[in-house]
């Protein structure tokens, strides 16, 4: 194969470079960076339980509440206390928690009136119920999320070693049939191999709230959320960009260390819902935008120049074999993570996915720029 081919064509030429180039990035990605959690052998050490506060904030979250909240009460673990914070809600959230409080003696109700949290979103009532939790280890979920099962605790904090002041869970999507559900989990799946990834590449740059752990000496040395308190979104991926580094953040992907949630169920609500997603990523260090940006960009350039070269019968052969590489790189990788991370049944569509969201991503962030997506509840 002969990847030194020039032409008298110069346009030609750049695009057999541009090819060329991409190719080796997405495999540079895939083979050193993906790998780190598609081959991840997990160092299992024996570490002393220690106590843990879940903080959950809802806002008009009775019936997730209702379903999920004793699931996390009744975790099979000695030491812990699960602290809510109640934002204002207008519906039955207050009543169902003072009834729970009474057969859950660990169970910690914080509330506040709506006019109290003048930045508006959920860094404010976060912030409040991580001030109010009484231990070190702060693990976090979403009201609408459940746990994997009832080592979910035990599991994240077992994590925490010496040094580690940073554990990045992952947040899945309940399985369901249908090609919408399909497209969230591997949407999912695709973002967590790179900030899972990232993490063990010694470059963690973000965590998901469905299931994030730290500690709240970490928060308060980072002044909380104060150097992004006016945005609303971030609470999450934000405060690890600016906190973590190579040497304080572990990750755990254990099957029972897992959180689920329920995908939503149209695509405009899904959209809404990842509009508010991408909002932050702007606010990314300079390091971290270039990461991603770089890996982003090689996507769309290696699918722009492969359908360039393909239409013009340029080098068949060699574009093919290259375009063949990567789909098999591809595919070995996300079977290892779906198997890693209890995913299913969209393998085959991974292909067809990835293009879908080259094209998505970039014109989600163009409308952000126009509009801002809703608020936090």
């Amino acid at each position: 194969m002969n990847f030194d081919v020039i032409t008298d064509n110069l346009i030609t030429n750049l695009l057999l470079f541009a090819y060329y180039g991409a190719f080796l990035v997405q495999l540079f990605y895939y083979w050193l960076v993906f790998s780190k959690l598609a081959f991840y052998k997990p160092n299992i050490k024996t570490v002393k339980q220690q106590a843990v506060s879940v903080v959950i904030c809802a806002k008009n979250e009775y019936h997730n509440l209702k379903a999920n909240l004793p699931l996390i009460l009744e975790q099979d673990y000695p030491d812990f206390e699960v602290v809510v914070v109640n934002d204002a809600s207008n519906d039955d959230t207050y009543y169902l928690l003072k009834i729970l409080s009474e057969k859950y003696p660990h169970l910690k109700i914080v509330n506040f009136i709506d006019n109290v949290n003048f930045f508006r979103g959920k860094k404010f009532p976060l912030t409040l119920g991580i001030k109010s939790a009484k231990n070190d280890i702060v693990l976090l979920t979403d009201a609408d999320c459940k746990p994997g099962s009832l080592k979910w605790i035990d599991q994240m904090q077992a994590q925490f070693q010496q040094g580690t002041e940073i554990v990045l869970g992952y947040g899945k999507y309940k399985y369901e049939t249908g090609f919408m559900n399909k497209i969230i989990r591997f949407d999912t799946l695709h973002i967590a191999l790179q900030y899972l990834s990232m993490a063990l590449f010694g470059k963690a740059y973000m965590g998901v709230g469905r299931n994030l752990a730290y500690r709240k000496s970490l928060f308060y040395r980072q002044n909380g959320f104060i150097n992004h308190y006016k945005i609303k979104s971030g609470d999450d991926d934000l405060f690890v960009n600016a906190a973590a580094n190579k040497k304080n953040c572990r990750i755990m992907i254990h099957n029972d260390s897992h959180t689920v949630s329920e995908a939503k169920k149209t695509f405009s609500t899904w959209i809404t819902q990842k509009r508010r997603h991408l909002t932050s990523g702007k606010y990314y260090k300079f390091s971290t935008k270039l990461w991603l940006g770089i890996y982003s960009l090689s996507q769309l350039i290696f699918f722009i120049t492969f359908v360039s070269l393909l239409v013009n019968n340029y080098y068949l052969l060699i574009i093919i074999i290259l375009f063949l590489l990567r789909l098999i790189s591809q595919i070995v990788i996300f079977k290892k993570a779906m198997l890693k991370l209890n995913e299913k049944n969209f393998l085959l569509l991974v292909p067809v996915f990835e293009l879908f969201f080259v094209v998505l991503n970039p014109i989600i962030v163009l409308i952000n720029s126009i509009s801002r997506p809703d608020k936090w509840k």
